[in-house]
């Protein structure tokens, strides 16, 4: 019997070697590339090629998303003013994870996971509240998992060196920029 499926929702090639090796000793790993909060579109393209080498470099299977910023910008409606890693994050994260749900399930792909938690810049419970809750909705199982812990972060840098990843210096939207 082969290795249980798990999608995995990366938000950039940075944050993605440590993770996808990590997973990849228990499951087969798709990748899936869905981050309509990226801006300019320029940066959004710069970091899909990016994800797109990684994966081609790794033998990876990835699935890419629309760009939806319009739908994002919608979402995320009145929560313009919220300072980062505020209540716009965690609709953001949302809007990210569930579409990654989506997928799965449209796949038949019964795990999924995220990068976004890799970060020290994200809160890790956050994301696995949203995932978890999300979950019940979904015949997918979330794989609630704090991928910063045991110095994942680092990892994921020292094994993304080889790769010269371009490093983005914010999160993706605008207002990340304006910290």
């Amino acid at each position: 019997m082969g290795k249980k499926k798990i999608l995995l929702h990366v938000c950039c090639a940075p944050c993605s070697p440590y993770v996808a090796d990590l997973l990849s000793k228990d499951y087969e790993v798709t990748l899936f590339f869905y981050n309509p909060n990226i801006q300019p579109e320029s940066e959004y393209k710069l970091r899909l090629e990016e994800i797109k080498r990684f994966a081609e470099e790794n033998n990876l299977n990835l699935i890419t998303g629309n760009y939806e910023l319009n739908k994002w910008s919608d979402y995320i409606k009145g929560l313009e003013n919220e300072p980062e890693r505020g209540k716009r994050c965690d609709q953001c994260f949302k809007l990210r994870i569930e579409t990654s749900f989506k997928k799965a399930e449209e796949q038949s792909i019964p795990y999924l996971t995220t990068t976004l938690t890799v970060s020290p810049h994200k809160k890790a419970n956050t994301i696995n509240r949203i995932g978890q809750e999300l979950s019940e909705s979904y015949n997918v199982k979330f794989l609630a998992e704090n991928f910063k812990k045991s110095e994942g972060f680092k990892k994921t840098n020292l094994m993304g060196k080889k790769y010269n990843f371009y490093r983005q210096n914010y999160c993706g939207c605008l207002f990340s920029r304006r910290k």
